[in-house]
């Protein structure tokens, strides 16, 4: 999957892409047939929601289950990311967001690329976003925010905030926000299961709770060019990968095509 000039003219504008239902229904559904049995266990890559049992993120899903190691690979996800790098990349970080009905929480507003350089000393901010959404993303369900343009303010100051959710995260404060706002608005791309979006590391971006009934699960793969690999390793593994091989990608088809396989799971067996 290539970017036409016009994309990229805008995401050099506003920091992000959204494609509105880019996988199939059939693609989703093997995606979401998975959840059920990731979501039930109880290990240290699943992080749930403060005083609830609501997942908030699973880490390194790519590692313990294949239909997500296909994702992981796949070209319309990795392919964009080389483009606009000029290089082959790695996958820094792996996670799904489930925003669950009534109890997801909220994320407090940032930039991935803030928590990349303070925790794993990632030198520069070649690194992105691409996630799918495997529910339907309304205004009622949680959606993600983006403020257009923020990111060419490069990495902002930011502080350490332990105490708000269940997930430490590299905060920017309210004055600073509304600034940004002032300038370039917020923006909040809603779509079907299997849309895709791809945005920037330095683009400020957080979420709202989920008071609505509608699960709101977003798959992220931080992809980071593979000559901008982090130089500190603090966080778990599973977390801020170690591993700086460059992903080759799978067809197409991979999701739905079951004679395609992978079969180095590391954590499939761990719980």
């Amino acid at each position: 999957m290539k970017l036409t000039p016009e994309q990229l003219a805008q995401f050099d504008r506003d920091g992000y892409l959204f494609f509105p239902s880019l996988f199939s229904a059939e693609e989703m559904a093997v995606l979401k047939g998975e959840l059920p049995s990731i979501y039930s266990q109880h290990r240290p890559e699943i992080i749930r929601e403060r005083g609830s049992d609501a997942v908030r993120t699973v880490f390194a899903a790519h590692l313990m289950n294949e239909a997500f190691a296909k994702l992981g690979r796949h070209p319309r996800m990795i392919e964009p990311v080389t483009q606009i790098f000029g290089e082959q990349v790695y996958m820094h970080q792996y996670k799904i967001n489930g925003k669950q009905a009534f109890d997801g929480d909220v994320w407090q507003w940032h930039q991935d690329y803030g928590t990349w350089k303070a925790d794993d000393d990632m030198p520069d901010a070649r690194a992105m976003n691409v996630s799918v959404f495997l529910d339907e993303v309304n205004e009622f369900n949680g959606p993600l925010l983006f403020i257009p343009g923020s990111h060419k303010h490069g990495a902002i100051d930011a502080s350490h905030d332990l105490s708000t959710t269940s997930y430490p995260l590299w905060t920017i404060d309210n004055a600073t926000i509304t600034k940004l706002v002032e300038r370039g608005g917020i923006v909040a791309p809603k779509g079907p299961a299997g849309s895709m979006m791809l945005f920037h590391s330095c683009l400020v971006h957080g979420s709202p709770s989920n008071m609505s009934p509608w699960h709101r699960n977003i798959v992220y793969l931080s992809l980071c060019a593979v000559s901008n690999h982090i130089r500190q390793f603090k966080r778990a593994d599973w977390i801020a990968h170690r591993d700086f091989t460059p992903i080759e990608a799978l067809p197409d088809n991979c999701l739905t095509d079951r004679s395609v396989r992978i079969n180095t799971l590391p954590l499939a067996q761990a719980a």
